[in-house]
């Protein structure tokens, strides 16, 4: 479960209007005395690729990623994973001029999958569950008898903490 700083206040909506339990947020600066209000929101909206574009990484077995916006990196192939309809990547030699360290630099970058090019930026995860879940979608998309020992070496702790996730931009 994520939770976000949200300096809003959030009303349901009420079944009249269509969405009955969907959350909207409205900004606290228009509410007068309550600006002061901070809280955590534990289901702030969060922006997904889009939906055809995780089936098709998802199908895929090799992702193109550039990283960064001001490097003079080329598309390299990675090993991308759908958890929860989200994105993952780990990355598997984390040296600091290669695509992770230049993500933890500049977090925005390009992701390639079929002939189309999409504007992502990169996130880092910090949740055991997510990192555990991802390691269970390297287990069960890469099994061919070649793939096992990379799928192994994704489990080192020094890789479970490169895990990224890729959100649009």
């Amino acid at each position: 479960m994520a939770l976000h700083l949200s300096t809003t206040l959030t009303d349901k909506v009420s079944q009249e209007d269509g969405e009955e339990g969907r959350n909207y947020f409205w900004p606290l600066e228009n509410l007068g005395t309550r600006q002061s209000e901070i809280r955590l929101c534990e289901n702030a909206p969060v922006r997904r690729l889009p939906r055809g574009i995780v089936q098709a990484i998802d199908e895929s077995r090799i992702l193109g990623i550039r990283a960064g916006t001001r490097s003079e990196h080329r598309f390299t192939g990675v090993w991308p994973v759908v958890v929860e309809r989200r994105v993952f990547v780990r990355s598997w030699t984390l040296k600091p001029g290669g695509w992770y360290g230049t993500f933890l630099e500049d977090p925005r970058g390009t992701i390639q999958i079929d002939g189309r090019e999409i504007r992502v930026r990169a996130v880092r995860v910090r949740s055991e569950r997510l990192r555990d879940a991802v390691e269970d979608a390297y287990a069960a998309k890469y099994n061919t008898p070649a793939s096992r020992k990379y799928v192994r070496g994704f489990r080192a702790a020094r890789r479970r903490e490169a895990t990224i996730e890729f959100v649009p931009r």
